[in-house]
């Protein structure tokens, strides 16, 4: 099992800037990827950012530049492991609830776990 815990949403000027955090805590090391999706209002969850085991990063193409996904491995033994979403620039359409995704691999698929979410407000 793995628990995710988000923090650090809240409301920022447009322009602004904002981190958000995923304390994973559990089985991680057996996690391959983690990843922050978003759900703008009346709209689908959409991955945002994602870093795996290997530290390799893909973002989407409307947060390229702007956004930097980041990861750290707090204790010896990955007990815990923290994964940060920098927001830079930010726009009237970041605003979404966030949320962190952790998902290890399987033979015949793979398993994720979600955190609960953090709302992100981007307005004047």
């Amino acid at each position: 099992q793995v628990q995710l815990v988000e923090s650090g949403g809240g409301l920022v000027q447009p322009g602004g800037s904002l981190r958000l955090s995923c304390a994973a805590s559990g089985s991680i090391s057996s996690i391959d990827v983690m990843s922050w999706y978003r759900r703008a209002p009346g709209k689908q969850r959409k991955l945002v950012a994602a870093i795996t085991s290997d530290g390799t990063t893909n973002y989407s193409d409307s947060v390229k530049g702007r956004f930097t996904i980041s990861r750290d491995t707090i204790s010896r033994d990955n007990a815990r492991n923290t994964v940060y979403l920098q927001m830079g620039s930010l726009k009237p359409e970041d605003t979404a609830v966030y949320y962190c995704n952790a998902e290890r691999y399987e033979r015949d698929g793979s398993i994720e776990y979600w955190g609960q979410g953090t709302q992100v407000t981007v307005s004047a």
